[in-house]
């Protein structure tokens, strides 16, 4: 489209930025961290505090859900003035991390700071920061095409459980099916693969977690004594850890890869062409890791984009306190979780997991296979899916340059939101991948924020147009 096309939106954005600025350190404040009880209190006035702001932008139905088991979310509606528009979905939550170790942030948690085109603070970015990036979009949507609705019907769901792995998630939407009802979901989870690259996500792997114990006796016992007579469920657990992966870092479970979708010959060139700098993505990203390691044949943009993996997430067992204690521990246990690509599901990586501990349990040794939840699907989108070419088109507006594609390795409830709502998921969102979420010190970079709510003021009138519309709803 031409320069002109844009300016509208461009301009409310800006317009609107030091309130919008306001609102977000206003709403960081309140620490609404899900996994913590003693949070709770703060979870449902994170809820009230959005549902108030709603209302206040003119949003003509909101809700908060705050009735059962689940951390109360938000749900709200606006209609398009044109019963046939398209009806979207935007996904997000309003839960936070903890904030530990609270001594390694530079300044309190819950007291957001700017620093230049920053805004520091627990949630900055994940995912208060873009959730409010939503509705100053519709603002600004609102102000460039002079409407009194938007051009297609909105919905919001925004949760209060996304940080404790929404083990609620399914049944709230299962009970709000009608509320929930929409075209197209729009997941606003999600970053740029960098400042200066910009790109639309087109999918998330899925997780599995498991523990795995091994039960010798009933009691630790003197590894004098009977140390070289019974086995040692330790070092047994040792051994199955060490056999999950082959030479080449690929996973043994029977049958784990015979369902991985490949990715194509264009999204491997896709994914080379963004810029990548090993030695800065293991110091940021990598934890500091001293080098990069996986399959053979895969970048590691790759790797943790479109492979899978297995990971011992811990060990424990026996004695691990101060000085020495010579003993056979009575059970040890390991904390292993899968990322899955398509078309891998939870259940079946699951049944080959329990196979695999029965095949690696030693005569004497008893084990026990845990599985945490029920596991996330993985889920992808075509890139050329009319619904994310319009993304992409709006996306390229904002940042005044053609996007790419990436995808994420962490895991959200895209595949359940997608399956329930039996239409597609589009991605977008305009944080970044070192945000420092779930760490100390995390924050948002302002102007990428601003330039999603203009993507997405541009999204809501792309989509209204007669051609993509027909699309969605037919």
């Amino acid at each position: 489209m031409a320069g002109d096309s844009r300016h509208p939106e461009r301009a409310a954005v800006a317009a609107l930025t030091d309130s919008f600025v306001a609102r977000l350190c206003e709403w960081v404040r309140i620490p609404s961290i899900g996994v913590d009880p003693r949070h709770h209190a703060d979870v449902h006035e994170s809820a009230e505090w959005l549902r108030d702001r709603l209302r206040e932008d003119g949003w003509p139905e909101v809700e908060v859900w705050d009735h059962g088991p689940a951390l109360p979310a938000v749900f709200a509606c606006w209609p398009a003035e044109d019963p046939q528009a398209p009806t979207v979905l935007v996904y997000g939550h309003h839960d936070v991390q903890p904030v530990d170790p609270v001594e390694r942030w530079d300044h309190p948690p819950f007291e957001p700071v700017i620093s230049g085109d920053e805004l520091l603070g627990r949630g900055a970015s994940d995912d208060k920061g873009q959730v409010a990036m939503h509705l100053l979009g519709l603002k600004a949507h609102l102000a460039a095409t002079g409407r009194s609705a938007p051009a297609v019907t909105l919905k919001l769901f925004v949760e209060g459980e996304e940080e404790s792995g929404s083990p609620h998630l399914r049944k709230l939407l299962e009970d709000h099916e009608d509320q929930l009802s929409c075209d197209l979901v729009v997941f606003t989870d999600t970053a740029l693969h960098e400042r200066d690259a910009p790109t639309v996500n087109t999918g998330q792997r899925g997780v599995l977690g498991a523990e795995v114990t091994f039960f010798g006796g009933t009691d630790d016992v003197h590894s004098g004594r009977a140390g070289g007579a019974i086995p040692n469920p330790a070092t047994a657990l040792a051994k199955l850890v060490a056999a999950l992966h082959d030479d080449d870092h690929r996973i043994r479970l029977e049958g784990f890869y015979d369902d991985v979708r490949e990715p194509t010959a264009q999204e491997r060139e896709d994914y080379a062409s963004l810029p990548f700098d090993e030695e800065r993505w293991l110091a940021n990203n990598g934890g500091g890791a001293q080098a990069t390691q996986g399959e053979p044949g895969y970048t590691t943009l790759e790797r943790i984009w479109v492979r899978p993996t297995a990971e011992v997430n811990g060990i424990s067992g026996g004695y691990t306190g101060p000085g020495f204690k010579t003993i056979i521990p009575a059970s040890a246990t390991a904390k292993i979780s899968f990322r899955l690509v398509p078309d891998q599901h939870p259940d079946k990586v699951a049944a080959q997991l329990r196979e695999f501990v029965r095949e690696h349990t030693p005569r004497g040794i008893r084990s026990e296979v845990v599985l945490r939840g029920e596991g996330v699907p993985p889920y992808a989108i075509r890139p050329d899916d009319p619904a994310n070419e319009a993304v992409v088109e709006a996306m390229s507006l904002a940042f005044d340059e053609p996007v790419r594609f990436a995808r994420a390795g962490g895991s959200g409830p895209a595949a359940l939101l997608q399956a329930l709502a039996g239409v597609p998921l589009v991605y977008l969102g305009a944080t970044l991948p070192d945000d420092r979420v779930h760490a100390p010190n995390e924050r948002v970079v302002v102007p990428l924020l601003l330039k999603g709510a203009e993507a997405a003021a541009h999204l809501w009138r792309i989509l209204a147009q007669a051609d993509i519309a027909k699309r969605l709803t037919r």
